[in-house]
């Protein structure tokens, strides 16, 4: 595989990325041509940075805090003057520049959004909502812009777009749309971009002056997560910063841009010099986001379809940089919980929503046990300590659960040891049946070779194997008045990594089967650091994590090594990540690959809250990333749905996504993953 930085793969614009930015730049109190000097170096940093699109905050130009300066003609002609001079400089700048100003239109001022592409306006939007309350006093220097369509203003020696109904477009970059409203918009019962949105921006862009106050920075949170969640797409805000007037106020120069009410970057506040705050945005996420979310679709019927109420400005927007990273938080673990100050409560709603589901499926069923087979391997565990919680919440003692350790041709002393210290540490009812005898029996009826003495180790030794553990408990929990607990979860589900039928792909109750096994591993380690347990099972559990998953179906080899389940189907880790963009953003395998990359090219020496497998600190390389990908591709799309039809009922547990045909996803048993395999081969380097 090539790697020429200079290949369309290593482009942000080839998998839909828009370099977004906001600006606090330098700003002196009407200092008209002051401040255009600082817009212009801003712009010239951003162009440094490879930005597509900066945000500046509002009245930029003439800055905010003038109060009745705003009326005074020379500042107003010094306003277009400088206007023309920021126009005149974005020539040779590949970003839109918005910046804010207030401009003359028929004897009116207006508050205004100017978006500057290349040495041309490409329109002006007037504030619509102006607050006339506290602190605020803009109607009586403004008018406000609701009514203002369909309009073109004269200024800076140019003829530009004027209203409210203006969204603009980059030609050929589906995704970068972008809409504007400025400060109180925002805090309006219906802001502006909620139908820019509708209409198709995908990018919303809030110029804000917004003093500080105790509290407001948490306000501005708040409302760029939940727009930019409810309207499906990214939002950006930028607010005055140090050097406007503080004669009555003070302002903290707050940036920070949301995308899918996700915090992707922010700024440092009260900072006494300018300041970017830059990210790459997935516009393609944000659409396909829009395409499988139907309500938002609906939203745009139900007010007469809004983008029949804009004018489209398109501008041209070819710009091919090549390889020059990724400004955004890519997560290796996108199922995990990874939020440090809400790190228990995620941890704790993972594990309580099994805990809860299996509780009323007790109670549903009047079971007078559970059946559960113990391995000593990551998901039986979690399946067991699940269980184990759910007899605590219902007042039933623990030995309501019947655990049963079935060793087999494979299985090493070390994971059966482990089944049986957690076992007798959470205090279940625990036996051992060794299905080694009637494994051999049924081989030597389908005449295996390996009945004959013949160390042949195939598919279908394993599923003998695999099949008999099933059958057993089957039968265990009709003779004991339960039913059966699966223990598979999530990724084994995605990579159709079970046993069809009468094997561990059926139970009666699927308890791990929204829970993939990056999770599984954090989880098991939340319930130890929180002492949800006893230090007798804590220690147990320690055990579990650290051995090497393997479904212990094959002997051990001549020189000790065991048969290993990575080595077969791919890191989870890596399958965990193609998962998570596979069935919850619908992405391209060629995209996968892409952030795949960015996410683990480099080794993660960064902390992490919970003690986690030294997979966190792995480095892959496209070539190996690509490699796995493809028989991810292969797995899921063409040898796995049949298994997944016929899933047991189990809780969906993550926001990424589960695989129940009744939930989230549902496919055709008899796809094929040519179209997939080709995309990824097409377009990787």
């Amino acid at each position: 595989m090539s790697d020429t930085k200079g290949h369309p793969f290593y482009d942000l614009h080839t998998h839909g990325f828009v370099r977004v930015a906001t600006s606090t730049p330098k700003v002196r109190t009407a200092d008209v041509r002051y401040n255009a000097d600082g817009i212009i170096e801003e712009a010239k940093r951003a162009d440094a940075k490879h930005v597509d699109l900066l945000l500046y905050p509002e009245l930029c130009l003439s800055s905010y805090a003038i109060d009745d300066l705003h009326l005074q003609a020379a500042l107003l002609d010094a306003v277009e003057n400088e206007l023309t001079r920021v126009v005149k400089e974005s020539e040779n700048i590949a970003a839109v520049l918005v910046i804010g100003a207030p401009l003359r239109h028929k004897g009116r001022i207006y508050n205004c959004a100017v978006a500057i592409k290349a040495g041309r306006i490409l329109g002006i939007i007037p504030k619509s909502f102006l607050p006339n309350y506290r602190e605020f006093y803009e109607k009586r220097w403004f008018s406000h812009g609701r009514h203002c369509k369909g309009l073109v203003m004269e200024v800076a020696g140019t003829e530009a777009p004027f209203g409210t109904d203006l969204i603009f477009s980059a030609t050929g970059h589906a995704g970068f749309t972008f809409g504007m409203e400025i400060c109180e918009d925002f805090w309006s019962p219906d802001p502006p971009s909620t139908r820019a949105a509708l209409a198709g921006a995908t990018i919303l862009l809030n110029l804000s002056a917004s003093n500080i106050t105790i509290g407001k920075s948490d306000e501005r949170h708040m409302l760029c997560r939940a727009q930019s969640s409810r309207t499906v797409s990214a939002y950006a805000y930028s607010a005055s910063g140090y050097g406007e007037s503080t004669t009555d106020l003070s302002f903290d120069g707050q940036g920070m841009i949301y995308e899918l009410g996700e915090l992707m970057v922010e700024s440092v506040r009260f900072d006494h010099h300018a300041e970017l705050c830059v990210s790459d945005i997935d516009t393609h996420r944000i659409l396909n986001e829009r395409m499988r979310m139907q309500t938002f679709g609906t939203a745009a019927e139900a007010i007469g379809r809004p983008e029949d109420w804009y004018r489209t400005i398109s501008f041209e927007h070819d710009v091919t940089r090549g390889d020059v990273g990724l400004i955004r938080p890519i997560r290796r673990f996108p199922f995990v919980p990874n939020r440090p100050e809400k790190l228990d409560e995620d941890c704790y709603e993972a594990f309580n929503i099994q805990v809860d589901a299996l509780m009323r499926r007790i109670e549903a069923t009047n079971a007078q046990s559970l059946v559960i087979g113990v391995s000593g391997g990551l998901d039986s565990t979690h399946a067991l300590i699940v269980a184990a919680k759910a007899c605590d919440r219902l007042g039933k003692p623990r030995s309501f659960i019947r655990g049963y350790t079935m060793p087999g041709f494979a299985t090493s002393d070390h994971t059966k040891g482990n089944a049986w210290d957690l076992m007798r540490a959470l205090r279940i009812t625990a036996e051992e049946i060794d299905i080694r005898p009637a494994a051999e029996q049924m081989l030597k009826d389908i005449g295996h070779p390996f009945a004959g003495g013949e160390p042949v180790y195939d598919t279908t030794f394993e599923n003998v194997q695999a099949g008999l553990r099933t059958d057993y408990l089957f039968r265990l929990a009709g003779h004991h008045g339960g039913f059966v607990l699966g223990t598979g979860d999530l990724s084994e589900l995605a990579l159709g990594w079970c046993t069809y039928g009468v094997g561990d792909q059926m139970s009666h109750y699927a308890v791990n089967a929204g829970v993939p096994k990056t999770l599984i591993q954090y989880l098991i380690r939340w319930t130890e650091r929180t002492n949800q347990f006893d230090p007798e099972a804590d220690k147990a559990l320690d055990a579990i994590v650290d051995t090497e998953i393997s479904p212990e179906l094959v002997p051990a080899g001549e020189e000790g090594e065991i048969q290993s389940t990575q080595s077969i189907i791919g890191p989870y880790e890596l399958n965990d990540f193609f998962l998570h963009h596979t069935i919850r953003w619908g992405q391209k395998p060629s995209k996968i690959a892409f952030l795949a990359w960015h996410a683990w090219k480099n080794k993660d020496t960064g902390e992490w809250p919970l003690e986690f497998p030294e997979a966190a600190k792995n480095a892959y390389d496209l070539d190996t990333i690509a490699h796995w990908l493809e028989k991810f591709c292969q797995r899921f799309f063409t040898f796995s749905q049949f298994k997944r039809s016929a899933l047991p009922n189990g809780p969906k547990v993550s926001s990424g996504g589960a695989l129940s045909p009744r939930g989230d996803w549902r496919a055709p048993s008899d796809a094929v993953a040519d179209v997939w395999i080709d995309e990824l081969r097409a377009n990787l380097p």
